[in-house]
């Protein structure tokens, strides 16, 4: 079942077998796709840097983050539905994750100096070595891999969503937050579930490849791994707070 080729809605292999059938021109590369993920990343950094900047004077940081996690889950909805729209509106989801990623960053900063550097770097070097780990075939994305993935993180959004819906009826999940082992433990464990998700990510763009995918879907390839990536710097800066609040 297509419902089982990707943990990640966005690469789904069923989206690109059926691309692969389009006529064009000019078809998907990896190489394409790196340098889409480099100008989104770009882009990304560029309003996060507003929004922290804007943090340092003293303006509030609700709105950036309000409006860019809402900006940016509508506009992935989008993105989603949308293919033939994926030039056009990644880069404003790469603008609206920044200034979200920017002040969060910045509230993660103000109670953890250091911080966010240290996140930043555990994210790029994670990325990295799935990318060796899965160039070295070292994992694969195995059918069976899939399917353990897809449970894995279907998991993780369900807790998500009841621990927000408690925390909306004044009864928050304070394990999430503290760094005691358990929330340690949680956050060991969905970083780890984050990372893997890349594999996914490399397999679904190969696969793009295989089947001869328009030019086009180089930059929904470059927003699911954007999307996987912004994932795992969360993961990895709450892992680190919850670390640095016990010493």
């Amino acid at each position: 079942m297509d419902l089982f080729k990707s943990n990640n809605p966005v690469l789904k292999e069923s989206t690109f077998e059926q691309a692969g059938q389009l006529d064009a021109t000019e078809r998907m590369t990896v190489n394409g796709v790196i340098g889409k993920l480099a100008f989104l990343l770009a882009l990304l950094v560029a309003a996060a840097v507003y929004s922290w900047g804007q943090g340092i004077k003293g303006t509030s940081l609700m709105p950036f983050i309000l409006g860019g996690a809402i900006g940016g889950f509508v506009l992935a909805l989008i993105i989603t539905r949308k293919i033939e729209w994926a030039p056009y509106l990644v880069p404003a989801y790469a603008l609206a994750e920044g200034l979200f990623l920017g002040a969060i960053s910045m509230y993660y900063e103000m109670r953890f100096p250091g911080l966010v550097i240290q996140a930043v770097g555990v994210t790029f070097g994670v990325f990295m070595a799935m990318l060796v780990l899965y160039r070295a075939r070292i994992i694969r994305a195995t059918e069976r891999f899939k399917s353990i993935m897809f449970v894995a993180v279907s998991g993780i959004a369900i807790f998500y969503l009841i621990a927000l819906v408690l925390r909306l009826f004044g009864m928050p999940m304070a394990f999430m937050h503290e760094g005691s082992a358990l929330g340690i433990g949680i956050s060991v464990v969905t970083s780890g579930i984050a990372a893997l998700c890349l594999i996914m990510d490399f397999d679904r763009i190969e696969e793009g490849v295989k089947y001869g995918a328009p030019k086009a879907y180089e930059w929904f390839g470059a927003f699911g791994l954007l999307v996987t990536l912004v994932w795992l710097y969360l993961e990895i800066i709450r892992l680190l707070s919850k670390l640095q609040s016990r010493n």
